[in-house]
Parts: structure tokens; C-alpha cells; sequence
């Protein structure tokens, strides 16, 4: 099972939803960093569930910095972050061990890992383990925001429907009555990167950013700029004009979402994900038994989310901050966040 991510910057998860632990392991980082500790907090409770909205399971996510932090600052050597796991309620999976959740990793995790994979709450696979992608996102977005660089991801839609928030709320508050989900889409920006980061082809800006968001849970479509809707533009419409602006070349239009050739151009890197419907649902599914193989009926227990995607908004900021931190690292260096 490979965990790790990235090249200046490397990014290892570990733990199971249901185990002691989960946790980080950032590699790469720039000595001197300043690390604050209640920002994490901050961003960690953001992804936290609240209300009817969000699953039931409320983990305090008191964590730890075990490693490559030194009075208040990174030392430059691996950094490590312990979260435990108190909230657990082991007996609802264990209850229907062996019936494949639809939706979930439950069927393909037994078939690559023959069945010794922790399968409560989805184990390694659990959106759970989300909660160490954002403490670690946490420690490199104050670097970044000192270099001028804003990251920022908004709901566009639940549903198919758009408008303001509570009118979103509402239709995951009826899902949520009717023992369903629901999914949407989110759209991410960020601000301040430099012209002239990233490679062509297979490193490229949206070759990373993607491989990155596609590994967050629920994450089933990622678009730049206008992305399908620029299917049906004509070239000069589609096309960004380039300008002089005291000095700053910038484009009058963003449809290509910052990137050109692989490379930024200065202007704000936007894309958009699909997030499905969480996959846990309370409706009668038709599954199997992975032990036996026999065809079965479902009907799950356990604390689960009618949707996911206003908790999704920061994880998908902190994974494109090390995202972010990684290639500019790799275009100017490590030393390039270095805080003397």
C-alpha cells in the first residue's frame, strides 16, 4: 500500500479509522518554518462534523507533533503528526463484517490486501484519515501565504443546486431525513503563484494538482479553468488575451485556469471537483459476502455524513497547499520558504 506523495516535499499518511492513530509524515520542509499550533486547530475544526449535516462521530483531533518541530519552529528533518482516534464505535462494522458496502473500498481493498485489511469504517481507506491531511496542510499554508500565495475552495453546488447556503443546507437536511446523501461540486482557487512554475507533460500544474485531489475520498472529477463548458467555445472565444498591465503581463480572461503548457502564467490557478454522494447510506442495498461470495442485503448502522462536501473544502485546501509548497520548492528550492 504506498501512502507517500510529492518530490521536494513528501506527504505520508498512515493509520486506520478505527486504530489509535492516524498521522502525517511531511519530508522536505524548509528549516526555520514557524508552525502554529492553533491554527491547525483552527483548520482541523473547520473539517470537523456539526449538526445534523455531518456524521455524529465528533473526534476532538488532539494532536501531536512528535518529530521535526523544535520551539515553535520545523528543524528541516521529518515531520511528524500524531491524531488519535477516541470517538470509535467499533460494533457497527463489526456487526456486518464480511458485507461489502456498495460504494466504498470494502470489496476492492479484500481483493488487493486478501482480507487483512482493518475494514472498520473503511480503515485506511476512511475519510477519516482526511484529518492528518489537513494538519499537515496546516503547517505549510502560513509559508505559503508569506510568499503572497491565497488558497481558497468554495461550494458551487449540492445537487445540482445552486444558491446560497442554506438553501444548499436544506437539501442535505432532507437527504439526510430520508436515510440518503447527496453529492456537488467545488470549486478551488489560488492566488499568488508565479509565472513560470511547473513542467510540461507529465508534471504538469494540472497533471499534480489532480493526482493530488483524486486521492482525497469522494473525489470523482476535477476540471480547470471552464474546463467542459469550453467544449463549446470557438478558439478565439476559449483563448485568454495576454496584456501588459503596469508592467505585469496578466490575461483578460482565465479560461485555462492560470496554467499554460503545464506551466502557470501568473494569473489564479481555478479548478473545480465532482464530489459524490457519501457512499454510507440507511436504504437497503444488494450486496455480497465476501467470505462466501453469496449475494446479500444490506442494511447499514453507525454515524455517517448525508454529504461531505462542506467538509471537503478544507482538505482540498491544505492538499493543494503541499501540492503548492512541493513545486515551488522543486522550481526555486527548498531554502525559497526558509525564514531566517
Amino acid at each position: 500500500m504506498k501512502n507517500t506523495f510529492g518530490n521536494s516535499l513528501q506527504i505520508t499518511l498512515f493509520g486506520e479509522s478505527h486504530g489509535p492513530y492516524i498521522g502525517a509524515v511531511l519530508d522536505g520542509l524548509a528549516p526555520g518554518l514557524t508552525v502554529d499550533e492553533n491554527y491547525i486547530r483552527e483548520l482541523l475544526a473547520r473539517r470537523r462534523p456539526a449538526g445534523v449535516i455531518s456524521t455524529s462521530r465528533v473526534e476532538p483531533d488532539e494532536f501531536q507533533i512528535v518529530s521535526g518541530y523544535f520551539n515553535g519552529k520545523t528543524t528541516g528533518s521529518p515531520l511528524t503528526i500524531l491524531i488519535p482516534n477516541v470517538a470509535k464505535r467499533s460494533s457497527d462494522y463489526e456487526k456486518a463484517e464480511r458485507i461489502a458496502r456498495p460504494g466504498h473500498a470494502d470489496y476492492t481493498a479484500s481483493v488487493k490486501y486478501h482480507g487483512f485489511e482493518d475494514f472498520r469504517g473503511g480503515g485506511h481507506f476512511s475519510g477519516r484519515i482526511t484529518a492528518a491531511l489537513v494538519a499537515a496542510g496546516a503547517v505549510v499554508l502560513p509559508a505559503l501565504k508569506k510568499k503572497g500565495i491565497e488558497i481558497s475552495c468554495e461550494i458551487k453546488s449540492v445537487a445540482g443546486v445552486k444558491g446560497s447556503w442554506e438553501e444548499m443546507e436544506d437539501v442535505i437536511k432532507a437527504a439526510a431525513a430520508e436515510g440518503n446523501s447527496v453529492g456537488g461540486v467545488l470549486e478551488a482557487e489560488i492566488k499568488g503563484v508565479p509565472a513560470g512554475v511547473g513542467e510540461p507533460w507529465f508534471d504538469s500544474v494540472e497533471s499534480i494538482l489532480a493526482h493530488a485531489m483524486y486521492s482525497i475520498p469522494a473525489v470523482k472529477g476535477v476540471q480547470f479553468g471552464i474546463g467542459f463548458e469550453g467544449t463549446t467555445l470557438k478558439g478565439s472565444e476559449y483563448n485568454d488575451s495576454l496584456r501588459n498591465k503596469d508592467g505585469k503581463i496578466v490575461t483578460t480572461t482565465n479560461n485555462n485556469g492560470g496554467i499554460n503548457g503545464g506551466i502557470t502564467n501568473g494569473m489564479p490557478i481555478v479548478f473545480s471537483l465532482a464530489i459524490k454522494p457519501t457512499p454510507s447510506v440507511y436504504v437497503k442495498q444488494e450486496s455480497i459476502d465476501l467470505k462466501s461470495g453469496e449475494n446479500r442485503e444490506l442494511q447499514i448502522e453507525g454515524r455517517h455524513d448525508p454529504a461531505i462536501i462542506h467538509r471537503a473544502r478544507v482538505v482540498v485546501e491544505a492538499m493543494s497547499a503541499i501540492v503548492m509548497y512541493d513545486l515551488l520548492a522543486s522550481r526555486f528550492g527548498t531554502d525559497y520558504f526558509y525564514e531566517d
